[in-house]
């Protein structure tokens, strides 16, 4: 991929700290160039330059949140119907080793007013004010910062925003002049989408972009659209294939497994013992309850990843074979199990997972890290890698599980952009990405895993690999979907060996320090070679 590349997401609706977070990362930790394009709920962001008397109301009282963001400018507002930019991008340099911030700014003015004209809308600037105007009317804020030669923030283009929401704010810090969207100035909706395509273009080609590498996830109408299926319902099947429909999926692989796929059962001594050990110590494994196809290498070699918080998912996955009814309540007693689990089996290196926990305030945060301290406690020399859900973006929840220190903290992206909405539904692209980086941030080794085999392209594919490598992760699993039951997402391919030998050539290249890339491959395959791999990594960086 050419240095000149522009790695474009449409991101959907994102809440504004994940996007923060998601900038932030990738401005430190990689040096590729990206165009983040999203849409926040409802939120009022103060500048370096705002005035706390230019918030009118109290943003709670319209539903909305207050946040202080290290961009330049005033108070300005965010929320649906607005289509935000973050470029990530870096500057040229003068001969003086200066950036030009007031040229990049009047650029990004360019970039919006062309795409403006390619609806028909006749844009422009106002002498001495930042942005974009339809005469007196602003129709595109803008903010920035740049450090170190890498820009962050960007701009807001309202297509069909509520502009009631800017009468409770002074927008920018002027008071004489007013705002408009472009459904207001065409007499009728825009389509975000094309409204991004058009950015898009007219960034690269303002920029001078040799190639565009795009990810687009599939737009959400609405906070119900996050629901997920209802399980062995009727219904299931239906809205499931529908959203696989809109994201371009059609049609299925032949059910009739490849020969790379198939797995021979191993019913000796060691698997049936380690059976026997889950049962009697009243214990769940993700081995048994997600069905991996791994089970018997894995328990033969005495090795298994423990599931906490019950057997029961407040999340209906497409892809997940976890009970989905209602969870029962949290047994505080199973951190002490687990760890008394893991000295029986003299582990070097434990798993440890869950069942997304929504019902719970902390999203079970409590329990992960006290399975840690219960295990370091009773074991001190073995690893401990945690395997997490997004405990919905929840910083103190996140913060909680990160505090406990574990060897490794692996949360899993699944899937490319596109099919996000049809495989876990109530997750997002980039949530998944933005724990990753807060991850990093805390000093963790970080991990995260992909499936392929739903209708993603291979370069989806890379591009996800790419996103993930971009936010800091270490450690990276690559493997083949298998479909559960006939109410679970369709194989709709068969990726062979030798493309999965590919896939981790390329993750190699991008600097990940162990890819585990296989048909057969889950997340906690081999996971105590990959923990391995870091620590001689790093020993190795240490004495260069």
């Amino acid at each position: 991929m050419s240095d000149r590349t522009l790695r474009a997401r449409w991101l959907g609706r994102v809440e504004y700290e994940e996007a923060e977070r998601l900038q932030r990362a990738l401005h430190s930790r990689t040096e590729a160039d990206y165009l983040l394009l999203l849409e926040h709920p409802h939120v009022y962001t103060l500048g370096s330059s705002a005035k706390q008397e230019h918030v009118l109301v109290e943003p709670r009282v319209v539903g909305a949140e207050l946040v202080v963001a290290d961009r330049g400018g005033d108070v300005t507002y965010h929320g649906p119907g607005q289509l935000v930019g973050y470029p990530i991008v870096s500057l040229a340099a003068s001969a003086a080793g200066q950036r030009d911030v007031v040229a990049y700014v009047r650029r990004l003015e360019d970039v919006l007013i062309q795409v403006l004209a390619d609806v028909g809308i006749v844009a422009g600037r106002t002498p001495g004010l930042t942005g974009v105007w339809i005469d007196d009317a602003k129709i595109a804020a803008i903010g920035v910062r740049v450090a170190r030669g890498r820009t962050r923030h960007g701009f807001a283009l309202n297509i069909d925003p509520d502009l009631s929401m800017f009468d409770h704010i002074v927008p920018c810090g002027i008071r004489d002049k007013a705002v408009t969207s472009m459904s207001r100035l065409l007499g009728k909706t825009t389509d975000p989408k094309l409204v991004a395509d058009r950015i898009v273009a007219r960034f690269a080609e303002e920029f001078r972009y040799l190639a565009v590498d795009r990810s687009d996830a599939v737009w959400r109408e609405q906070e119900s659209d996050l629901s997920a299926f209802s399980r062995g319902a009727a219904v299931s099947p239906v809205r499931m294939l529908g959203r696989l429909a809109q994201a371009g999926v059609q049609g299925a692989a032949d059910e009739k497994r490849p020969s790379w796929m198939k797995v021979k059962v191993r019913l000796d001594d060691d698997y049936i013992d380690m059976k026997k050990r889950m049962r009697r110590l009243d214990l769940h494994t993700v081995c048994e309850e997600a069905g991996c196809p791994n089970i018997y290498e894995c328990w033969s070699d005495k090795t298994a990843t423990f599931m906490i918080l019950g057997s029961r998912c407040t999340r209906a996955c497409g892809f997940c074979l976890v009970d989905t009814r209602r969870p029962l309540p949290v047994d505080f007693d199973e951190p002490q199990r687990v760890a008394s689990a893991v000295v029986e089996m003299g582990l070097a290196h434990c798993v440890i997972t869950c069942v997304a926990r929504d019902d719970l305030a902390d999203g079970g945060a409590s329990i992960f890290a006290a399975t840690v301290e219960a295990i370091r406690k009773a074991s001190p020399a073995t690893t401990i890698e945690l395997l997490i859900s997004d405990c919905r973006g929840n910083s103190e929840s996140l913060g909680s599980i990160f505090s406990a220190r574990p060897d490794v903290l692996n949360h899993n992206l699944e899937t490319v952009a596109r099919l996000q909405r049809a495989a876990r539904p109530s997750a997002s692209y980039a949530r998944s990405l933005a724990v990753l980086a807060v991850a990093k941030d805390a000093g963790l080794t970080t991990k995260s895993g992909l499936m392929v085999g739903l209708g993603e392209t291979r370069t989806e594919t890379q591009s996800a690999i790419a996103d993930l490598r971009s936010v800091g992760v270490d450690l990276l699993t690559i493997g083949q979907y298998l479909q559960p039951t006939r109410s679970h997402l369709p194989v709709a391919r068969w990726w062979t060996p030798d493309e999965f030998e590919e896939l981790g050539e390329y993750a190699r290249d991008l600097g990940f320090a162990h890819v585990a890339s296989g048909p057969l491959v889950r997340s906690s395959y081999h996971a105590r070679e990959g923990a391995d791999s870091v620590v001689l990594a790093q020993n190795s960086a240490s004495f260069s």
